[in-house]
């Protein structure tokens, strides 16, 4: 059997997958080509390797600070009242591969280490050397400044929509950053199919692709059923598209079940 590296040869082993060629599979290349771009999104969106933990680098600029720290806004009219709104330009733009930022770094001064700062003399002091000194008060004294740090400063809102492709932090971007700094954005990002190949090796995607094949191939015949063909066969599209319904909300029920990340470990 050969194995699927492309969109091309995964198409041809869904389709031999269906009968093809021993079977005609009544299903147009563009229909084949959209049910394969629907099932790898749909494998993107909740299989556990659809998707791949990244840290993304955005450096600041100057133009940054200036859009989001200008009062700009806009007037909406409805039924005769305008309402004036402050536009909210506190977002970088992330790629569109990404589906969910996790968090952002760093937002507070907890990243800066100085002569002058208490985890610096901590280390410097108590931490020469570590088969003297027990790392359980290293450990307690880190919790407590990360506790403080969360108290005294908290964390920065963020909201971010993938359809949208705009995170937004809601903080002072005139006094909390400077230009040329560095934002790390923890995020899940979509697998891209054209780089990471073994995506069409991936036995439940050839699974569900087949079955949407098989459900696009029931919705083109129930248009003739009925219909008598030579030697005495008849069409029964309706069969065939209800038979691929149920292929397709059991296998979207197993990967809610047992391939979907916890919805707590992905937000925004």
């Amino acid at each position: 059997m050969a194995v699927p590296t492309t969109k091309a040869t995964f198409k041809e082993y869904c389709l031999r997958a269906l009968g093809k060629p021993v079977i005609d599979i009544n299903v147009d290349d563009d229909q084949v080509d959209d049910r394969i771009d629907e099932a790898v999104q749909y494998f993107a969106q909740y299989h556990v390797d659809g998707v791949e933990r990244m840290y993304l680098k955005y450096q600041v600029t100057q133009a940054d600070i200036d859009r989001m720290t200008t009062d700009a806004s806009e007037s909406v009219t409805d039924n005769s009242v305008t309402t004036t709104y402050k536009r909210a330009d506190n977002f970088i733009v992330v790629p569109s591969s990404v589906i969910s930022v996790v968090n952002v770094f760093p937002l507070s001064d907890r990243a800066n280490l100085n002569l002058f700062d208490v985890r610096y003399q901590l280390r410097l002091n108590d931490l020469y050397d570590f088969s003297s000194t027990s790392i359980i008060h290293y450990q307690m004294t880190m919790q407590h400044l990360d506790f403080l740090d969360h108290i005294l400063v908290g964390e920065k809102p963020m909201r971010f929509n993938h359809l949208s492709n705009r995170l937004f932090i809601d903080m002072d971007w005139g006094v909390d950053i400077t230009a040329g700094e560095f934002l790390i954005i923890e995020v899940f990002r979509k697998l891209d199919p054209d780089t990471h190949t073994d995506i069409y090796d991936d036995i439940y995607l050839k699974r569900y692709a087949t079955a949407l094949i098989k459900r696009q191939w029931g919705q083109n015949l129930s248009k003739f059923n009925g219909t008598a063909m030579l030697g005495g066969v008849t069409l029964n599209g309706p069969e065939l598209f209800s038979t691929a319904i149920a292929e397709q909300q059991k296998l979207e029920e197993e990967i809610r079940s047992n391939y979907e990340e916890p919805a707590h470990m992905q937000q925004g």
